[in-house]
């Protein structure tokens, strides 16, 4: 079971409040006596080093918000903290951390990740209510990136248009790659057209991708270093932060319809509670969720998810006429089997 999700703030305010138990004493004490060292409050001192799995496109943002909670933490309780990060494809960190690869906190690109962790037995059921926003931390939706800049997508169907090789990752090991298929297959469907339609214009894209890399910083690798495809599609912050690294590329978002590409967080019950380490880990997922750490995403190129840094931030991303969600999909539980199981929509396209 999840113990009471403990802030910041809370732990201050219980720090501060046992010191003055322990300073005033008793009326006979001596004043000038110094209250025995409990075990317990020689263990909470100790330094502790808690473990982040997450996708490979978050390193810009994490290695910027990690300095900065260790820091209040130190100030606030006085331990130290070590925030070890673990960087990859959504999905084959999701296999990592079901064997065995020890998470303390898990923040990973689509819901159906940590789905699997929980089925695992891993996770507790209802980890979507432990963090604000239902846990999704960030956002973002899909960007076109044309390696021609005199190539003009004004609508999703030009995709399939001219034989253009599409660059996108593979579904099998990449969040990023499945919300793209999904805003494909979505284009249609969620416009009007019939999932025959969409299996048919899907299945042109599939055929025209030279090479389906691992997670979407690869994608950008293959497209940017390797100067392979003529379209490349892609998390719209992973486009956003290749232009602020001189990569400058125009792109598009089509904003008649485009797809939410949330992204949750939360803590692995089983190993924060054999480690001992909830506390602190539940902390940090509440500092993700604070506009501090929210801005701090918005500047490397995530939605966020606070309305206040969302609104600080609007001309920075366009908006979306017709905005899908998972939930247009029948929720995660529905969509990952249907399209990316085994023998699903994603392996019927790519058997053919």
């Amino acid at each position: 079971m999840r113990k009471p999700n403990l802030s910041l703030k809370t732990l201050a305010i219980a720090t501060l409040l046992s010191s003055s138990l322990f300073a005033c004493g008793s009326p006979n004490q001596s004043t000038t006596s110094q209250p025995e060292t409990t075990a317990a409050q020689t263990q909470s001192q100790e330094p502790v080093t808690i473990t982040l799995v997450t996708y490979a496109v978050t390193r810009s943002a994490y290695e910027k918000i990690i300095p900065l909670f260790v820091e209040q933490w130190k100030t606030e309780t006085g331990q130290t903290v070590t925030i070890e990060q673990s960087y990859g494809g959504s999905g084959s960190q999701t296999r990592a951390v079901i064997d065995g690869l020890e998470a303390d906190i898990v923040a990973l690109a689509l819901g159906s990740d940590i789905n699997q962790i929980e089925e695992a037995g891993l996770i507790d059921p209802g980890w979507e209510t432990e963090a604000p926003r239902d846990s999704v931390v960030t956002s973002s939706v899909i960007a076109i990136v044309p390696r021609d800049p005199n190539l003009k997508i004004t609508q999703w169907t030009d995709l399939a248009e001219n034989d253009l090789e599409i660059i996108t990752a593979n579904p099998k090991t990449s969040g990023g790659a499945r919300w793209n298929f999904l805003g494909l297959w979505g284009a249609i469907t969620q416009t009007g057209g019939t999932e025959a339609e969409a299996r048919e214009f899907v299945t042109k894209i599939y055929k025209n991708a030279p090479i389906l890399p691992k997670n979407a910083r690869e994608s950008t690798d293959v497209f940017y270093q390797q100067g392979q495809g003529d379209i490349l599609l892609n998390y719209e912050n992973e486009v956003y932060l290749a232009n602020l690294q001189g990569e400058k590329q125009p792109y598009t978002v089509l904003t008649d319809f485009n797809i939410a590409i949330d992204n949750p967080v939360t803590v692995v019950d089983k190993t924060v509670d054999e480690r001992n380490t909830r506390d602190v880990s539940e902390a940090f997922v509440e500092f993700l969720f604070t506009p501090e750490a929210q801005a701090i995403f918005a500047e490397v190129g995530f939605r966020p998810t606070d309305p206040d840094v969302a609104a600080q931030v609007a001309d920075q991303y366009p908006a979306i006429e017709n905005l899908a969600t998972i939930e247009d999909f029948g929720g995660w539980r529905e969509a990952q089997p249907k399209f990316f199981g085994d023998g699903g929509i994603f392996d019927q396209i790519f058997q053919q």
